[in-house]
């Protein structure tokens, strides 16, 4: 029998391997769960710096709102710069610096809006970065059915004012107990005065921040694009409250004769100046000889031999001033006023009409005249006095006519303006749009930006008047109706020419 020899055993071994194998596993572990702690860790430092860069992006709005000079109009601004952050109780957040910058970006010429950028830049001690960006852009007053700086203490709602937009007013907000109805949001810096007479659909909002007016710079930005898009004209502050030596007459032309001024490339305009003087302001004004109570001298109002046949101005109908006005008042349906330098006193158009006191006319447009234009425009012979306001005729265009002084507005507006003037924006007869605005298309939109007033001239396209005290008050107008469609911001107020005087010639509307 062999006995087995002697041989070293192997469960030390064995036990050393069991034992680094264990270890093994134990110091997986470890390093595992430190992993595990280090991501945690890092995660909650990124989120950290995620939060501090989005808390910037809000500050930096918050600032911005508080006080627009802190945009610039160009580049950027500072608002930060490596400051430290603090927590939500208060507490600095240990190695974290943020830096907030705001500037335009995108279109910045203001055409079509004003667009900007906030940029937060957030980092740590550890190398750490996180950059955060919130595109913003400013809001149109144009959002506003009613906006107020001042409501001054004789001015209230009531009768039943309806107001279907948004409202908004840095003052008090009254109301009469004739009740007033209000169908958006409703907002004032102050108090709601006489609330329980109004009818507030969603509700209204009291001590809310106050919106601050633009300025006279901002008015003047405009002036910039308009001289792009050779659209800025020099008037002159010449005449007295609701005249102008400088008027806009907007009017579309079919050109490509399809029987509408719809087209996207049918919006016109014409200039007539007559700078020489207050009478030239009378006479673009349509009140060359017209005082409040008589008017037979006029040579822009008169009478047509039948409707539409040939009109004659009253200074020239023959007879005595009494005789004359005889004539005005007699004439019912065929009795009419114009503005100064409009075709219909003259038969068609002339350049240079020859009533005008100050020797004004029409002025050409400086750029070329497209054929198309020129076409379109044989039989009238004006073409070289259309001023072009599309992107088709007028590719450098920006949407913005700019008059230095006071100018006055009326005709059809085909496009989308904004009408800026230095002084007085005066509403001299109906401005309307080309396209029906109760469609809901918003094809047309006119904005009159005035550094002064906006003003409805009291006029006898406007109101009704007396040939002379021997007579009562008659319309002149083709309708008894004044329509105005625009968008109205001024820097001081919209009002009525002698509004203090009160109405002491009104008229049933039309229905």
């Amino acid at each position: 029998m062999n006995l087995p020899k002697d041989e070293r055993g192997i469960a030390l071994a064995i036990t050393m391997l069991v034992v680094l194998a264990i270890g093994a596993l134990a110091t997986g572990a470890a390093l595992i769960g430190a992993n595990h702690l280090l991501i945690n860790r890092h995660y909650d430092r990124h989120s950290t710096l995620e939060a501090a860069a989005d808390a910037g992006l809000e500050y930096a709005r918050a600032q911005i709102n508080a006080n627009k000079a802190l945009y610039p109009d160009n580049g950027y601004n500072v608002l930060e710069s490596n400051v430290a952050v603090t927590d939500a109780v208060n507490g600095t957040l240990h190695g974290v610096k943020r830096s907030t910058y705001v500037g335009p970006s995108g279109a910045t010429s203001g055409q079509y809006g004003v667009f900007g950028s906030i940029i937060t830049v957030v980092t740590d001690d550890g190398g750490g970065k996180v950059v955060r960006r919130s595109e913003i852009n400013q809001e149109s007053f144009a959002k506003f059915a009613y906006f107020t700086d001042i409501e001054p203490s004789n001015i209230s709602f009531g009768g039943g004012d309806a107001i279907f937009g948004p409202v908004h007013t840095n003052d008090y907000l009254k109301i009469y107990s004739s009740g007033a109805f209000f169908y958006s949001s409703t907002r004032t810096a102050k108090t709601v005065q006489g609330s329980s007479y109004g009818y507030f659909a969603e509700g209204y909002s009291e001590n809310v921040p106050v919106i601050p007016m633009p300025s006279t710079a901002d008015l003047n930005k405009l002036r910039t694009q308009a001289l792009t898009g050779q659209t800025r004209i020099v008037g002159n502050s010449t005449g007295s409250s609701g005249r102008a030596t400088t008027r806009l007459e907007f009017q579309p032309v079919d050109i490509n004769g399809d029987g509408d001024t719809t087209d996207d490339n049918e919006g016109f305009m014409r200039v007539y100046q007559s700078l020489g003087s207050s009478s030239g302001a009378n006479y673009v004004s349509g009140l060359h000889n017209v005082t409040q109570w008589t008017m037979y001298n006029s040579v822009t109002c008169g009478t047509y031999d039948v409707p539409g046949g040939t009109f004659t101005q009253a200074v020239n109908l023959g007879g005595s001033g009494g005789s004359r006005a005889n004539k005005l008042a007699s004439a019912s349906g065929r009795r009419r006023c114009y503005l100064g330098g409009a075709d219909s006193i003259y038969g068609g158009f002339v350049a240079n009409p020859p009533h005008d006191p100050s020797g004004g006319g029409w002025v050409p447009w400086a750029g070329a005249v497209d054929p198309a234009v020129a076409a379109a425009r044989a039989t009238e012979g004006d073409a070289a006095y259309l001023w072009p306001i599309n992107r088709r005729f007028n590719p450098n265009f920006k949407g913005v006519i700019f008059v230095d002084g006071k100018v006055g507005v009326s005709g059809v507006v085909r496009g989308k303006i904004t009408i800026a003037a230095t002084d007085d924006i005066v509403l001299l007869d109906d401005l309307t749009y080309a396209t029906d605005p109760g469609l809901g298309t918003c094809e047309d939109i006119v904005g009159l930006f005035a550094g002064d007033d906006v003003r409805i001239a009291e006029n006898p396209l406007n109101a009704p008047w007396r040939p002379s005290t021997s007579y009562g008050y008659y319309t002149f107008d083709d309708t008894k109706d004044e329509f105005f469609h625009n968008v109205i911001l001024a820097l001081d107020i919209f009002t009525t020419q002698d509004y203090s005087d009160g109405s002491g010639h009104a008229e049933w509307c039309e229905t």
